[in-house]
């Protein structure tokens, strides 16, 4: 099959156009008895003179409905021929258009004497036409078409139109006959010219051949004097003469004038339109809605394996004669009926009202006795299989009932609240009454639920008010590990009605994070920076202009919050003269990167720029807290020091000093998006800490990067080299890590080494090693190579650039853990004296610690669902579903993390498959031959 390329009509946001260019055609004057009969004839435009003033109307339809009103020509005075060319626009755009939209389109006359009497009206129709948008394969028409008019007609537009812009073919013997047309041999030559002229003028009008205006306008007028003689050849009689039986020769009976009905005159005319041309054919696409869940073929596999189930398919008692075995039949023949299953749309997703009523009921009278209701052993071990579900997990109608019923005895379980929040059904007030107030009685609930609580499918502000509660009792520190995405969950807070009408954002949530972030210069930092990414002009998605509103009024509140602290009104002007840094810098960058000159001349051109005192880039007084570190203020750059990355972007390397006497190197980049990189390095910093809190240290590096707009960022400068240099032809480092790590931490007799490299330093490695691979196939990081593995001189291992996360992979035979050969040799092999047994209790002991606190990382993909970041889209089709309170979300992305921690195994078969893991990337050929073809292509470039 041939490549089509082509463009969706959805994408098309532009208003319909037709261009009106002209009118021919030829008729018969009318005969003196016919005006004798009709005198009000005598006086129509049409009738005075062959170029009268007419005017056209335009007007959509669909489904034999107007879609708008109609747009009309303005008045011109003809002189030589009826001749337009005018554009006409209508007020709806292609991408709102149905598949079988019409233009009716309608040439009206002018007449002083309404033919129905009257003094108003004083326009008839001349004739119409109506023409499809679309043709039978559902593409969008594009340039002239001609469009047949019918007299005395005005355009219906109806599904079955009597006034097609074809006239329609007619079938049988009168087909035949007409098929039978006397043609002369000069008017099949002048029609085959036509053809050939039009085909080329379609050519020309694609700028496929070149323009020459004097020639072109000879041309055209050729066209136009072929067309009407075209139109005047097509009002000559249709059927050649035929012999009667007596010989003589058939009288033609098509009359030239109908004399008793003025409104058929023999004659055609044709309307000349001409419709937009598009780079692409563009294709009739509707929105495409997801495929309603068909609950009834849910089986128990899909139960266990976390899969999504809406609900779990009724029990259906067959009645005698209609079994589907021979046994229960009532056939004659001794067969078995078959049972035939009909869907029912409204099963995966309505609830039916008897259950829920008999829900109600039962729910309302067991109030009083549910208080000292205490489970059996058998429904307590039901119960604790509950609490262990995870925060993807939807629960059954059976297992939300035993949650509700036993909901006095759970609040002394901390893992149960979400499971209650989950079983309630908040439209109730009774309900939702009772279930807040047992909010203040549970037990105090870890971070990970009060996250999930404050996700997009809680709606209700109590229950959000208590998770919001449980993060006041955070430090700082920690607060900053979840910043990130709490930020984005402002958008899930439900919104109040003010007294005028205007909707504003229920503060809950917001007021916490202002208040906290005005008494917190690092919080504060980050707060402010996170909200002028959502600000920003360029967001690619009409999903973030959305929430603009609500994030200026968060970003407005909390400087009227900075005003009101001792040191406010010093705050506020630090973020404004980072603002302004970030501006400068962004300038200088685009400048940079649009440059055409060589990196060498970019350079220098970077250091000038920076020694300009025009962009008083030289020295901060006093000092600037860094943007992305406010921990560090910086008081100059050193112009000599800064240069230009050799990459397709160019990012800037700037090289600050310091109020404490040290340099801090960092990068800043744009045209890229750096959100998705940010993202996965705070994920690093929370596993780094999750991971320290069990007194495990695997020397992680997570580097800072913060994105200052959706299309430019900073990224912390860590010295170090790409394995790639480490393994190419260094004499000094022998082509290895192991030699690498010697050169930079040799043995000395003082301190203890491990395969002569300083033990400290081997240490750092095999835990960094173990640290990140383990990390990276949890994320699903993609697109791993030697230029993305970087190792430092202290030893420490660690990777860059997470353009491909979730499993994504533009190579082809990834990897699920980046595990090489050199890698391990780094470590002194597998066998022997080295390093890699304790490397892999390093990965189980990292393994089995996350996965223990999986559901605070699941809960955090999930607050970063609508943040539109580009690796976390494209996965709603193969992700599910959870329902908490109002609605359901996506959860794609949530669970694309779920499947690497294998929450279905228990910890022995986890740990039994990420051993196998180990074993089988140790061997794989695919990442060898990828990371040879990279450094190929990588060299080619160079």
């Amino acid at each position: 099959m041939e490549p089509f390329t082509f463009a969706s009509l959805s994408e098309l946001d532009l208003p319909v156009a037709v261009k009106v260019n002209r009118l021919e055609g030829f008729e018969k004057p009318l005969p003196y008895s016919t005006l004798l009969k009709r005198p009000d004839l005598r006086h129509r435009g049409s009738n005075l003179s062959p170029n009268s003033e007419l005017y056209v109307t335009v007007q959509p339809f669909a489904d034999s409905k107007p879609l708008t009103v109609h747009s009309q020509t303005a008045y011109k005075h003809f002189k030589s021929g009826r001749i337009w060319n005018q554009w006409l626009t209508l007020p709806l755009e292609y991408s709102t258009l149905p598949a079988n939209t019409q233009l009716a389109i309608t040439v009206w006359d002018l007449s002083p004497i309404n033919p129905k009497g009257g003094d108003r009206n004083h326009h008839v129709p001349f004739g119409g036409t109506t023409i499809p948008l679309f043709d039978d394969d559902a593409t969008l028409r594009i340039g002239r078409r001609k469009c047949k008019i019918w007299r005395h007609k005005a355009a219906d537009g109806f599904s079955d139109t009597t006034t097609p812009w074809q006239e329609p073919r007619k079938r049988g013997r009168r087909a035949q006959q007409e098929d039978m047309i006397v043609v002369d041999e000069k008017q099949s030559r002048r029609d085959a010219e036509l053809e050939r002229l039009v085909g080329l003028m379609k050519q020309h009008e694609m700028g496929e051949l070149p323009e020459s205006k004097w020639l072109d306008q000879m041309v055209f007028r050729q066209i136009e004097k072929l067309e009407r003689q075209q139109v005047k050849d097509s009002t000559r009689p249709k059927h050649p003469p035929q012999k009667l039986e007596n010989g003589d020769t058939e009288v033609n009976n098509d009359p030239l004038c109908a004399e008793d009905d003025p409104d058929h005159i023999d004659g055609s005319f044709f309307l000349y339109l001409e419709f937009p041309r598009f780079d692409h054919p563009i294709i009739y696409t509707d929105h495409e809605y997801p495929p309603p869940p068909i609950s009834a073929v849910q089986t128990a596999t899909a139960q266990t394996t976390g899969a999504v189930n809406f609900k779990p398919p009724p029990e259906v008692q067959l009645g005698p004669g209609i079994q589907s075995d021979t046994n229960g039949a009532s056939d004659t023949d001794g067969g078995g009926t078959r049972l035939i299953r009909i869907y029912d749309p409204e099963v995966g997703y309505a609830d039916n009202p008897a259950e829920a009523k008999h829900r109600r009921l039962i729910r309302g009278q067991r109030n009083a006795l549910d208080r000292d209701l205490k489970p059996n052993p058998k429904m307590r071990d039901f119960l604790n299989k509950v609490m262990s579900y995870g925060p993807t997990v939807e629960l059954s109608d059976k297992e939300k009932d035993e949650v509700w019923r036993f909901r006095h005895h759970l609040t002394r379980e901390k893992r149960a609240l979400t499971k209650l929040v989950k079983s309630v059904n908040w439209s109730e007030q009774t309900e939702s009454r009772q279930a807040i107030a047992l909010l203040p009685k549970w037990a105090e609930i870890d971070v990970d639920d009060a996250l999930e609580l404050l996700g997009p499918g809680v709606r209700n502000p109590a229950v959000r008010a208590y998770a919001v509660d449980r993060l006041r009792k955070a430090d700082d520190d920690e607060l900053l590990l979840y910043l990130l995405q709490l930020v984005q969950a402002l958008k899930f807070e439900p919104k109040r009605a003010k007294d005028d009408g205007e909707d504003e954002t229920d503060s809950s949530l917001a007021s916490f994070l202002i208040v906290r972030s005005a008494a917190n210069l690092k919080l504060g930092n980050f707060l402010h920076w996170y909200l002028m990414v959502e600000l920003d002009d360029e967001a690619p998605t009409k999903a973030a202009e959305k929430n603009k509103k609500l994030f200026a009024r968060v970003s407005y509140d909390f400087m009227k919050e900075l005003e009101a602290t001792p040191e406010g009104q010093e705050r506020r002007n630090v973020l404004l003269r980072q603002g302004e840094f970030i501006t400068v810098l962004s300038k200088l960058s685009k400048d940079i990167r649009n440059s055409r000159a060589d990196r060498v001349k970019k350079i220098e051109h970077f250091k000038k720029l920076i020694s300009d005192p025009k962009n008083d880039m030289l020295t901060f007084a006093p000092p600037l807290p860094l943007p992305l570190d406010p921990d560090i203020n910086v008081s100059g750059i050193l112009a000599d020091d800064c240069s230009v990355f050799k990459s397709s972007l160019f990012p800037l390397y700037i090289n600050f000093t310091t109020s404490a006497g040290s340099t801090y190197p960092l990068m800043f980049k744009t045209g890229d998006d750096l959100r998705q990189d940010q993202l996965v390095v705070q994920i690093i910093a929370l596993m780094d800490r999750l991971l320290l809190n069990e007194n495990l240290d695997l020397k992680l590096t997570p580097y800072r990067i913060l994105a200052t707009s959706t299309l430019a960022g900073a990224i912390q400068f860590v010295p170090s080299a790409p394995l790639s240099t480490i393994l190419s032809n260094t004499p000094k480092y022998k082509n290895s890590i192991l030699g690498y790590l010697r050169h930079h931490n040799p043995a000395t007799p003082s301190a203890p080494s491990v395969l002569g490299v300083r033990k400290d330093a081997m240490d750092n490695y095999v835990k960094s090693v173990a640290g990140y691979c383990v990390i990276t196939y949890l994320l699903g990081v993609g697109d791993r190579h030697l230029d993305n593995l970087m190792l430092a001189p202290d030893g420490r291992f660690f990777h860059i650039d997470f353009g491909y996360i979730l499993g994504r992979d533009p190579k082809p035979m990834a990897p699920l853990m980046k595990l090489s050969r050199e890698m391990i040799e780094g470590m002194g092999g597998d066998t022997g004296e080295g390093q890699f047994g304790i490397f892999k209790q390093y990965c189980f002991t990292a393994f089995s610690t996350l996965r223990r606190s999986s559901s605070l990382i699941l809960n955090l993909f999930a607050l970063m669902q609508d943040a539109s970041i580009p690796g976390l889209k494209g996965f709603d089709a193969e992700g599910g579903s959870v329902g908490v309170g109002t609605g359901a979300v996506g959860l794609g992305p949530v669970r694309k993390v779920e499947e690497r921690f294998k929450l279905e195994m228990s910890e022995e078969e986890a740990l039994g498959f990420l051993a196998q893991l180990i074993e089988r990337e140790m061997g794989a050929w695919g990442p060898v031959l990828i990371d040879k073809l990279h450094g190929f292509t990588q060299g080619w470039r160079t």
